[in-house]
């Protein structure tokens, strides 16, 4: 049923492309009903808390949170481009997502999601691509978008260990030297072959430091995605398409089925860029 649901939807929105094909220069406003313009807004489509003309529900309303509403939006919500989200994923997501013992709800403040966002930076006059990840944290009454995490490729070379010394290391008695020996830690081009194997690269140190100095200054946003991990079982990403037709907006970009918490920890390093 949920299947036929589906392709019913992506029927309807090929019989409103040929309307719209139809009515020439005349202005579609169906095609501006189908439109995820706002982020906010992908968050009531998929919890089915507003009508097709973006008029809102409330708990107080019958469609408020509808089965049938919310399986019309999941089949208009994915990047349709996207041929590597198979279409039996997408139903076996919007089967579980759509549970009636227990359906699941995104929650702009519930955490375990977070955004990407790739800048443009100048350093030494020349163009760098920055990227910031970005959650919300609890600030009084309210809520606020702070810097969780920092990536950015000319950062790299300084967290790199050079393994092919071999025999450069602290002695382990060093410490009956008062490790007086740290002169020639110092003295060394690579002092990160001298830390312990724990150690994380942390860019966002780096970037702060170089903000503060003033060597490395913002210049623009080049592009914003947003990762999901609040719906268990499942993470997906949402982007957003400019492009003529329907399917445009925020949607979702990716979809993965995540089995368990290693599988999770695994792929948020993946998306943070560690361990490269």
């Amino acid at each position: 049923m949920r299947v036929k649901s589906i392709i019913g939807v992506i029927a309807l929105l090929s019989s409103y492309h040929l309307q719209a094909q139809l009515a020439g220069d005349k202005d579609d406003e169906s095609k501006l009903y189908a439109e995820t313009k706002q982020v906010n807004q992908f968050f009531r489509r998929f919890n089915g808390e507003e009508d097709e003309k973006g008029e809102r529900y409330y708990p107080k309303d019958k469609l408020y949170r509808s089965e049938k509403l919310r399986k019309k939006y999941l089949g208009i919500l994915f990047d349709d481009s996207n041929n590597g989200i198979k279409q039996d994923l997408k139903v076996q997501f919007a089967k579980e997502v759509l549970d009636k013992t227990k359906p699941a709800i995104l929650d702009f403040h519930g955490g375990n999601w977070f955004s990407e966002v790739h800048t443009t930076f100048t350093m030494n006059g020349k163009n760098q691509t920055v990227i910031l990840f970005m959650e919300l944290e609890n600030d009084h009454l309210g809520s606020k978008w702070v810097i969780s995490k920092v990536h950015a490729d000319m950062f790299d070379p300084y967290f790199k260990r050079d393994t092919t010394r071999v025999g450069k290391f602290i002695h382990p008695l060093s410490h009956e030297l008062d490790f007086m020996n740290l002169h020639k830690v110092f003295s060394n081009d690579s002092v990160s072959q001298f830390t312990t194997k724990r150690f994380v690269p942390d860019h966002l140190s780096l970037f702060l430091y170089e903000v503060k100095k003033g060597t490395l200054k913002f210049k623009t946003v080049e592009e914003v995605k947003f990762h999901f991990f609040q719906i268990d079982g499942w993470y997906f990403e949402l982007s957003q398409f400019n492009r003529p037709g329907y399917n445009t907006g925020w949607l979702i970009s990716n979809l993965v089925k995540v089995n368990n918490e290693n599988e999770k920890n695994l792929l948020k390093k993946y998306l943070y860029y560690e361990g490269k």
